[in-house]
């Protein structure tokens, strides 16, 4: 089994930063690909970033490009996404999943296999 926290949700203003860790823990016994999706009240969940397990392959809405940063550090099991410049429209809920057998990045929901909690974010001034 495999467990997933998100962490570093919050209120911020238009044009403030957050970052988001998710931290994995259990049975990772093999490389992984690690995705942040956000769900809006009233839409459907959609991906804002993947990255493989190397690092070198990243993918991004494009929505976010040029504000969202994804990174991971795989010796701490651990992703991160730091967004700047957010706007209202970027308030959802965050989460990020795993995929075991994606190989690469994916945008497709189906592809992951363990997700978190989520954390809540919401830009309001």
């Amino acid at each position: 089994q495999v467990q997933m926290l998100e962490s570093g949700g919050g209120l911020v203003q238009p044009g403030d930063s957050l970052k988001l860790s998710c931290t994995t823990s259990g049975r990772l016994v093999n490389r992984y690909t690690t995705g942040w999706f956000r769900q809006a009240p009233g839409k459907d969940r959609d991906i804002v970033a993947s990255i493989n397990w190397d690092g070198d392959d990243i993918w991004y809405k494009d929505s976010v490009k040029g504000r969202f940063t994804i990174s991971r550090d795989n010796p701490k099991n651990l992703v991160s996404l730091l967004m700047n410049s957010l706007k209202p429209e970027d308030t959802a809920v965050y989460y990020c999943a795993v995929s075991f057998g994606a190989g690469g990045v994916t945008r497709y929901s189906g592809d992951y296999d363990y997700w978190g909690q989520g954390t809540q974010v919401t830009v309001s001034s």
